[in-house]
């Protein structure tokens, strides 16, 4: 603990959601939820005008939109969130070379280590100044914990929300955190609430007052004493400029369960693809690969094989990934798949050039297994078509076919976005540009048609308009940014410049984008 609220912790409000409304200037003041569209999807962020009507993170997209229909539903467009994460981390790094990212909107900075506070009304300074260089750079709004521990300012900026500042004083630690439900303590999660719940203990309080020998007997030596220290405020944990990654991992929730084996290998040998392209771009390489697989069911299976030595070869870990694969029973079907490594290391190893070459050699040995299976179902497609030549003339309809089977004339089997080509998939939230009026972002599509709404971030809410969905002057685009001019802060934070010091509430008065 530090004498000194000196930690820094930053969180932008509603991070996705706010820039989607930064963006689009029709949404703003509107309830806006992103995340998965399907009807399995998830709500990744919601802004804080579909909060109010009860939509949180993580809530399955179908009852987001029974609490709240009218709302704007929009996919993610994480190419926006980096460039905005990226300015935002860029500000950071200039009030110190200790700064620790937890996600693209989430981050404790050591102020001390920077040298531009030591005191709480210097720290104070330095958060006020730190939420006006964020709005005026990117438009969107962040709230600033200040305290002398990371778990005191990641809860101060939580109390601050939305667009706030709250600087916790040395000293007050434990009569803040005494009323505060157990679930704010780092590692108190539904399972150890709900256990500590059973033996009476639901507010912070209650966990100091209960002693460490007690909550060790609960919760177990480490977790127990640990727990005790944090229900006093106590953590000396530092910040870390950078968190090593323990894994790299990709998965996929699917719309309908998928029933097709191949179906499923085709999916899990794609996971393995984005994953090693992950583990490339950190430049990694992993030693275990895992395979997750979520069944119909909801029971979830994972299977892990350790290879040789770490490797960022896309035919070691498709192989690994489809033998694990075969050792799984997706009998009923498979609602999510997922790929990962873990061990990761700086390095791979030359030896593993022979492991790449005998997962080729699986892989063709699998390919001639598969060619001879094919030949198989021909041979007995034909055998069978030989044997019902007849059939053609079974009584029923006029044109021979059988009475009783559908009509499908003029029918498709195929929805309509994966007959086209993938860039033209109009999704809701989209980016476009069209040749005549200009960038807008779609609102809907279906039945062969997109409906588009065009504006940009700084101009006022557009007009909308629908076209084909085969328009040769309709394109996918790339995100604006969200704020139109450039914003000199090479000073900040040694000086500000006049357009960037006026005062900031630390009450949170303003109102999110």
């Amino acid at each position: 603990m530090r004498a000194a609220p000196t930690i820094l912790h930053l969180d932008m409000d509603a991070f996705y959601a706010s820039a989607e409304q930064a963006a689009k200037p029709s949404l703003r003041g509107k309830p806006v939820v992103v995340g998965g569209l399907g009807m399995r999807g998830v709500v990744a962020t919601a802004s804080y005008e579909a909060r109010r009507l009860g939509v949180h993170s993580a809530m399955p997209m179908a009852q987001a939109r029974r609490l709240a229909p009218n709302a704007a539903y929009l996919v993610p467009r994480f190419a926006l969130y980096r460039s905005v994460s990226d300015q935002v981390m860029e500000l950071l790094g200039r009030l110190s070379p200790l700064v620790e990212p937890l996600s693209l909107d989430e981050a404790f900075v050591d102020l001390e280590a920077g040298g531009v506070a030591d005191d709480s009304a210097s720290a104070r300074l330095v958060g006020e100044q730190l939420r006006t260089v964020i709005r005026t750079v990117t438009g969107l709004s962040g709230s600033v914990g200040l305290a002398g521990s990371k778990m005191l300012a990641k809860i101060a900026s939580e109390e601050a929300k939305p667009n706030g500042l709250l600087l916790i004083e040395p000293g007050t630690e434990r009569e803040l955190l005494a009323p505060m439900s157990v679930r704010i303590l780092p590692g108190v999660g539904p399972a150890t609430g709900d256990h500590l719940r059973r033996a009476g203990m639901t507010v912070v309080s209650h966990l100091a007052e209960a002693g460490e020998a007690e909550l060790v007997r609960l919760l177990g030596k480490a977790h127990g004493a640990a727990l005790h220290r944090m229900a006093q405020g106590y953590d000396d944990r530092p910040v870390v400029a950078e968190r090593d990654a323990k894994s790299v991992s990709v998965e996929d929730t699917f719309d309908v369960d998928l029933h097709d084996r191949a179906r499923v290998r085709t999916e899990v040998e794609r996971l393995a693809a984005r994953c090693v392209q992950r583990l490339r771009d950190a430049g990694r390489s992993g030693r275990t690969v895992v395979l997750k697989v979520r069944r119909y069911d909801f029971s979830t299976l994972t299977r892990s094989e350790t290879l040789r030595g770490p490797t960022d070869d896309p035919t070691v870990v498709r192989e690994a990934a489809a033998r694990l694969l075969e050792a799984v029973d997706t009998t009923g079907g498979v609602r999510l798949l997922g790929v990962g490594v873990t061990g990761l290391a700086d390095f791979t190893q030359e030896d593993l050039f022979a492991q790449a070459a005998d997962a080729r050699q699986a892989a063709d040995a699998r390919q001639a297994a598969d060619a001879r299976q094919a030949a198989d179902a021909r041979h007995a497609a034909d055998a069978r078509h030989a044997a019902g030549e007849s059939a053609a003339t079974t009584p029923g309809k006029p044109d021979g076919t059988a009475a009783d089977a559908p009509d499908t004339a003029g029918a498709t089997d195929a929805p309509e976005s994966e007959e086209q080509p993938a860039a033209r998939r109009w999704q809701a939230g989209r980016d476009v540009r069209h040749a005549v009026h200009g960038h807008g972002w779609v609102q809907g599509s279906g039945v062969g048609r997109v409906t588009v709404r065009f504006e940009e971030p700084w101009t006022p809410p557009g007009r909308v308009r629908t076209f084909g969905v085969d328009d040769p002057e309709l394109r996918p685009a790339d995100p604006l940014p969200l704020v139109r001019d450039a914003v000199d802060y090479s000073s900040w934070p040694a000086s500000l410049p006049k357009s960037l010091s006026g005062p900031v509430s630390a009450e949170g008065e303003e109102s999110s984008p």
